[in-house]
């Protein structure tokens, strides 16, 4: 039972650290556990802990949130200063790094594109290249920040995006990698237009 025990203390505590709470307690935390299994009296009801739970994580989602928006705000105001970032009425901005000369697609068409999508951190959460394949895909099929610049850019095309998180996956996020207000580069290369 030491080695079960132990095993499940790992799996919380990996969960507990992916949470990135900061000044954890972890005396408090093996205190609660051993109130509750050795059946004594606990400092507060399971209702109360939940609303205190809720209330914290709400306030650090916020938190988060603001950080993500400022820091998404500073870097396109300064990218946007850069010579060759062209800043649309939008917001989105895209530095051409490979001029193309193929057609352009429409809001109807396929494309076939190379890619890859970092945080501004320069986290890297998707890539065409890394996988050794081209993606097709609609051009509506994707966050608005690419409906635009696809339909700007031409074959042959590599450019530079840079999406604000309105036009990204805004106050969601996406999955694990793409915190919720997060602002997104992308090297996008028009392959083909179908």
């Amino acid at each position: 039972m030491k080695k079960i025990s132990y095993a499940l203390g790992l799996g919380i505590g990996q969960q507990l650290k992916s949470m990135n709470i900061e000044n954890f307690d972890a005396k408090e935390f093996c205190r609660s556990i051993e109130d509750v299994m050795n059946g004594r009296e606990t400092d507060f009801s399971a209702r109360e802990a939940q609303v205190m739970l809720s209330e914290y994580f709400e306030k650090k989602q916020a938190e988060e949130a603001q950080a993500n928006i400022a820091a998404g705000k500073a870097y396109l105001e300064e990218n946007g200063k850069r010579e060759g970032v062209i800043t649309t009425k939008s917001g989105l901005q895209y530095e051409v790094l490979t001029e193309g000369t193929g057609k352009s697609p429409k809001a109807t068409d396929k494309v076939r594109c190379h890619y890859e999508g970092r945080l501004i951190s320069g986290t890297v959460f998707d890539s065409s290249y890394q996988r050794g394949e081209t993606a097709t895909f609609g051009v509506t099929q994707v966050i608005a920040g690419w409906v635009e610049a696809l339909q700007l850019m031409k074959e042959g095309d590599k450019w530079q995006l840079f999406i604000p998180y309105n036009l990204a996956y805004g106050e969601r996020g996406a999955g694990a990698q793409i915190p919720p207000f997060a602002t997104l580069i992308f090297d996008v290369e028009l392959v083909k237009v179908k």
